[in-house]
């Protein structure tokens, strides 16, 4: 920062040290948006402490999507905690879940486990040197691109109302990231904002055609998957 001093009785600009705050490790993207994820694990141990099986799928399935867009951070920074999260814990608590007649105490016990391990992933990130800022862009696209992974699972369930409001999700977000889209690829950029028009109209029908929505739906994927890997190549400076 500039600030004006007097020195020998001569008006000049001096440097002043220390004036602009460095980002706390607490607030970096990183750390806030996967503590964003946290509160999905609460909703699910909350659910599973009254009982409410369908609440607590609904929390879990929202914890899946969430998670899907921040993991790139911990399996990053350790494979040893992810593959604890996501393939052990994750994995038996959505069986478990799915089961035709859930054991409730044994799946509390375990959604109480995540949240502690849970807790452990942020506090790493929290004490951690900064990634390459390139995670954040992998993660920002990530975040964005969870909203259009539950469009077509949802269309296949028959579950309308969920594809449409997790493919307007998807749009509204979609202008915080297109330009890392433009900048790599015009021709992907151009692709997935005519899919994304032409999917937004077969889904305002009154009864949307389930394969022309997957169908356009997918094709936007396609192409927002190779920008996703090529930043995440670009992070890891491969």
């Amino acid at each position: 920062m500039l600030k004006n001093v007097i020195v020998g009785g001569t008006m000049c600009a001096a440097i002043v040290l220390g004036s602009a705050r460095p980002v706390r490790a607490a607030d970096r993207f990183e750390a806030t948006s996967i503590k964003a994820v946290r509160p999905t694990l609460v909703d699910t141990v909350d659910a599973l402490q009254k009982n409410n099986l369908k609440a607590a799928r609904d929390a879990f399935g929202a914890f899946d999507s969430a998670w899907n867009g921040i993991e790139v951070y911990v399996n990053t920074r350790s494979m040893e905690m992810y593959n604890t999260l996501e393939r052990q814990m994750q994995a038996k608590l959505t069986a478990g879940l799915n089961e035709a007649n859930p054991n409730v105490p044994d799946l509390l016990a375990q959604a109480k486990a995540m949240l502690a391990k849970f807790d452990e992933a942020i506090a790493m990130v929290e004490h951690g040197e900064p990634l390459n800022p390139l995670y954040d862009d992998v993660a920002r696209l990530r975040i964005v691109r969870a909203h259009l992974r539950e469009v077509n699972p949802a269309m296949k369930a028959g579950s309308l109302d969920k594809a449409r409001r997790s493919f307007d999700q998807f749009e509204a977000q979609w202008d915080s990231i297109e330009d890392l889209v433009k900048i790599r690829s015009r021709e992907a950029y151009d692709t997935i904002e005519e899919q994304t028009d032409r999917a937004a109209q077969a889904l305002k029908q009154p009864m949307p055609d389930v394969d022309r929505v997957t169908a356009l739906v997918s094709g936007i994927m396609d192409e927002y998957n190779k920008i996703v890997a090529q930043v995440t190549r670009e992070a890891r400076g491969r």
